[in-house]
């Protein structure tokens, strides 16, 4: 049996025997899956070794690596196709659409651009070096080989790359300055997924410029200095600017559905560096745009 796209790979912690019932152990760690169904999922030979092998209820081991299938009852389909815009033997740069998250989790089990571009390419080594969350559109880099990956990493760890965005957002009227530095601290809030300014030392930097502005909306181009979780949103938020349809900044609104009509005004449009494995300079542009006609 192969390891399948499906599934998600998990190392079982320390533990001193006797060991744990194994399916006790996967309820007790993921409490939003229950006994009953982990039970299934074992049963069905659903969770395997890292030798592909079905596990046990009795299969508890501490520092396995095991792999178990992801299920979900009902998955959303993201009507909105990537485009793979470069590859190489070291690279691949593909343009993601709003809604579709860069890697699988919660119900996108393949509703995510890691498992499209795998099953496009056939390569399972395809891995993202840095990631735009679900509801941002644009460019994502991969590294077409494992050994690859930590060097592309460095390219947004140690900002040897060059990324701009461009974004739409409520500007009701003529700012006093069309151009800000934006430098301050960013750390995860309460609700989790939702990030918050703090006080303390600065870990998150944006350079902002207001390109146009026309019935209530500006046109912004945002360059990111460094790369925290939410940073463009919450930046422009606190000049002001919230962006349009974005449903975390300034205030969260509740959950919903997605509506396919309404995409965050966010994308990442273009990045430029050198190639850290081949040594090629590289200025990719995204082919979307966003709806600036209002």
């Amino acid at each position: 049996m192969a390891i399948s796209r499906y599934c998600s790979k998990l190392v079982l912690p320390h533990a001193q025997p006797p060991y744990p019932d194994l399916v006790a152990f996967l309820a007790g760690y993921f409490p939003h899956v229950t006994y009953e169904e982990w039970a299934r999922r074992v049963d069905d030979g659903k969770v395997l070794d890292a030798d592909q092998q079905p596990l046990g209820r009795d299969g508890y081991r501490p520092q396995q690596v095991i792999y178990y299938y992801r299920e979900v009852e009902e998955q959303p389909l993201i009507p909105f196709a990537e485009t793979i815009l470069y590859q190489d033997d070291a690279l691949l740069v593909a343009c993601k659409p709003h809604f579709l998250p860069v890697h699988p989790g919660g119900r996108y089990v393949t509703e995510n651009l890691v498992y499209r571009l795998r099953l496009a390419t056939g390569n399972d080594q395809l891995a993202p070096v840095h990631r735009i969350d679900r509801f941002t559109a644009g460019l994502v880099l991969f590294a077409q080989r494992s050994e690859d990956r930590a060097r592309y990493n460095a390219l947004f760890s140690q900002g040897n790359i060059k990324k701009r965005y461009d974004a739409v957002a409520h500007c009701p009227e003529e700012p006093q300055q069309r151009h800000w530095q934006v430098a301050n601290r960013i750390e995860q809030g309460d609700p989790w997924f939702r990030w918050q300014v703090v006080a303390g030392d600065v870990n998150a930097r944006s350079s902002i410029e207001l390109l146009d502005l026309r019935q209530g909306y500006g046109l912004f181009s945002l360059q990111p200095i460094t790369g925290k979780t939410h940073q463009l949103r919450l930046h422009m938020s606190g000049l002001g600017f919230g962006l349009v349809n974005d449903r975390y900044y300034p205030n969260l609104l509740p959950e919903q559905p997605d509506d396919f009509s309404t995409p965050l005004q966010l994308l990442a449009k273009e990045v430029i560096f050198t190639d850290p494995v081949t040594g090629k300079h590289h200025h990719f542009e995204s082919p979307r745009t966003l709806a600036w006609a209002f």
